[in-house]
């Protein structure tokens, strides 16, 4: 099919909040437009895009992956369940042989300190449990590909060794590895460092979140008091800080739907429809990206909100971030916060991107937004009334441009 582009662009309003934290424990940020910005990594909503899939149930778990580093438990654990004759300490073996074969990654027991490596032989302490084998990284294997080299396990599991030399098996291995991807592999990518014949393209793209304004970081100091204290026992059980902020964030991911239908499109059988597996991936993320939220010292801080306002632009040119609206920090009108400047910012950079570099005739766009505070933006797409709508409106688009031809 021809490139097509979803992009999806988002104003969020996050309270006094540490949502992604830096090896100090500070909340992350970023240097932009010569100022400090707060910052959400792109790991951290992606992650948490993914999680929405499942607790939402938005995409079935046979459509979703597992990315681990424990991939030979994870399949060892379907072996057993398809021939519940084969016991656990052979179905790791199975496991480890059938991925080393269909990925060439190295399947082994992680090395690390032990009291035997220190010269002592308590076996009984709970230390000397050895880990199964694990991959050197995380390796992302989707649900059809493990139950697909599951079977294939079992069927060699007399001699896996010699089943394995086979060339038709060994094929039938690799070919099952590198094929039906699941949503989220076809989404966020897969990188096999020992073999990049096993990489997939995400289709997505995800930017780091920033504050549209200057960073303010503040430091909460808290005390915590001891429930058995007696009255004649002052002071505090435990005391310390936490720093934090509050921020309107932009928000922005492109995928590339022609990279999506690639990836999910791999071995897809002809019975089943790519427009309708590419649209509920699409309608998934659209939905997902939109209303998850990381949850970095959530209990602490509670800070449950979802954008006030999202515009989502469907365009055969490259995809297009409008961050740079915001390289010039906004500042706070008095008594009526950021969020307003902002919208007003964003529609302006909008209008001027699209006429200077849009093509109209065939680019698609749609806004969600709440509130007067937003009311700019009112004019850059087509209104919508709920995330449902919007989701399904752009669902049906992109399966209709997939279906118009070429």
């Amino acid at each position: 099919m021809n490139r097509l582009f979803l992009d999806i662009h988002a104003l969020q309003t996050v309270p006094p909040s540490n949502i992604n934290r830096d090896d100090t424990g500070a909340p992350k940020s970023a240097i932009y437009g010569g100022v400090p910005r707060a910052r959400v990594s792109s790991q951290a909503w992606k992650r948490a895009t993914r999680e929405y899939f499942t607790d939402e149930h938005l995409v079935e778990a046979s459509e979703l992956g597992v990315r681990t580093k424990k991939v030979a438990e994870a399949l060892a654990a379907r072996i057993t369940t398809l021939d519940p004759t084969v016991d656990s300490a052979d179905a790791l073996q199975l496991a480890a042989a059938v991925i080393e074969t269909a990925t060439r990654s190295k399947i082994e027991v992680p090395k690390r300190k032990t009291t035997q490596a220190k010269g002592q032989t308590d076996v009984g302490d709970e230390t000397e449990q050895q880990a199964g084998p694990q991959s050197k990284y995380l390796m992302f294997l989707s649900a059809r590909q493990i139950d697909g080299l599951a079977s294939l396990a079992v069927d060699g599991a007399g001699d896996i060794t010699a089943y394995l030399k086979n060339k038709d098996n060994k094929a039938r291995a690799k070919q099952i590895a590198d094929t039906h991807h699941s949503v989220d592999i076809a989404l966020f990518g897969r990188m096999v460092a020992d073999s990049t014949d096993f990489n997939v393209d995400a289709a997505a793209q995800v930017a780091h979140a920033i504050s549209v304004h200057r960073l303010e970081v503040e430091s909460d100091y808290f005390t915590a008091v001891d429930d058995e204290n007696t009255k004649a026992e002052s002071g505090a059980g435990m005391i310390g800080t936490i720093e934090f902020n509050s921020a309107t964030l932009y928000r922005y991911a492109a995928v590339g739907i022609h990279q999506l239908a690639a990836n999910l499109g791999a071995g897809l059988p002809k019975e089943e429809s790519l427009t309708a597996l590419v649209r509920r991936a699409i309608e998934a993320f659209v939905h997902a990206f939109i209303a998850s939220l990381p949850k970095g010292k959530i209990n602490t801080f509670g800070h449950h909100t979802l954008p006030d306002a999202v515009v989502v632009k469907l365009r055969t040119s490259r995809p297009i971030s409008f961050v740079a609206a915001f390289e010039e920090p906004v500042t706070a009108d008095l008594g009526s916060g950021h969020l307003h400047s902002a919208s007003a910012r964003l529609a302006d950079h909008v209008h001027e991107i699209e006429r200077a570099y849009g093509d109209e005739s065939s680019t698609q766009a749609w806004v969600l937004r709440l509130g007067p505070a937003t009311e700019r933006l009112a004019g850059i797409g087509q209104e919508v009334s709920s995330l449902s709508s919007l989701v399904a409106t752009v669902g049906q688009a992109v399966a209709e441009r997939m279906e118009k031809p070429a």
